[in-house]
């Protein structure tokens, strides 16, 4: 059998004296009590000895059968019991965590991440993880990075700069951690039988003619950008933030609206398509993000893998 040496000093006891102090108030017995415990009996004989000390009083009678609680133990037990219940019952919930039968996974992504990708993995997550509360929530990527910082968030994905030192670094300055998943193409959705579908890298220059709609009236606020500062000067017919709206413009004929490839399964199937080319519209990197310095959750761990797989079927779709 073991034997406990170490002991607690003066107003720091332990668990472990409680549970002892409670196996020997049950059999009645420093003997009985240690086989119960795997102890040997000197080592329950000083914890008991260490906890009378600690409260001033004897809290056993010790008779020549046996020991019998004194008045102190008797006042004592009822609050030891309780003790030990509230601790095996938060060691229960935290082994219910580590299982993954209870917890929360709070994900946030920015718009088109949250079209396909993310909702897909969640999916997943929650058949294999149904007893975890999951939320989701949709904001820009500044936006999700303040949540991250914030505690409202466990995870983020998040759109940034392509150049991963650039994106490391600007990570660091807000504290988070990244984990790129995915480069993100641009398409451009077009109207039913345009000359251009299908093409796949399609330059914004043959679009010159095209009205466009756009979320903002300045393109240089557009994921044209890139193509503006390049020269590149199209002609915004209609602004429009709502992607549905957007689709049901181009469907109609009223122009062309650029598409991120995250968002194109999305599409209405009555439009076409075609790719952009990546120096005209740059190829965007998709990452995930994570609190730096931050203990993972079990869900997030778990999490994390089926974000990349899934990251990896896109790449590979």
């Amino acid at each position: 059998m073991s034997s406990m040496s170490a002991m607690p000093s003066s107003h720091d006891f332990t668990t472990a004296w409680l549970r002892v102090f409670a196996e020997v108030a049950r059999t009645g017995s420093f003997t009985s009590a240690a086989t119960a415990l795997d102890y040997t009996q000197s080592a329950v004989s000083r914890q008991i000895a260490s906890l009378e000390a600690e409260f001033g009083a004897p809290l056993f009678d010790r008779l020549p059968r046996g020991v019998r609680l004194t008045e102190a133990g008797r006042g004592l037990l009822p609050h030891a019991e309780a003790a030990l219940a509230q601790l095996d019952r938060a060691r229960t919930e935290l082994d219910a965590l580590g299982r993954l039968e209870a917890g929360r996974l709070r994900v946030g992504a920015f718009a088109t991440a949250a079209a396909d990708l993310v909702p897909e993995v969640l999916r997943e997550f929650r058949a294999a993880h149904p007893e975890v509360a999951v939320t989701l929530a949709v904001e820009l990527t500044a936006r999700l990075l303040h949540g991250l910082a914030e505690d409202r968030l466990d995870l983020a994905v998040v759109a940034g700069d392509a150049d991963p030192d650039a994106m490391q670094e600007a990570a660091a300055t807000a504290g988070v951690r990244l984990e790129h998943l995915l480069d993100e193409p641009m398409l451009v959705a077009l109207p039913p039988g345009h000359p251009l579908a299908g093409r796949a890298d399609v330059r914004l220059a043959e679009l010159a003619d095209e009205e466009w709609i756009a979320g903002s009236a300045r393109p240089e606020d557009t994921l044209m950008r890139s193509a503006v500062r390049a020269g590149f000067r199209p002609r915004i017919g209609s602004v429009v933030g709502d992607w549905i709206a957007k689709q049901g413009l181009v469907a109609a004929g009223f122009g062309v609206t650029l598409v991120p490839a995250l968002a194109a399964d999305a599409l209405r199937p009555d439009l076409a398509r075609a790719g952009v080319h990546p120096d005209d519209v740059p190829i965007r990197a998709i990452w995930a993000a994570t609190p730096r310095g931050v203990a993972p959750s079990a869900a997030l761990a778990a999490f994390l893998p089926l974000l990349h797989t899934g990251a990896q079927a896109f790449r590979d779709h």
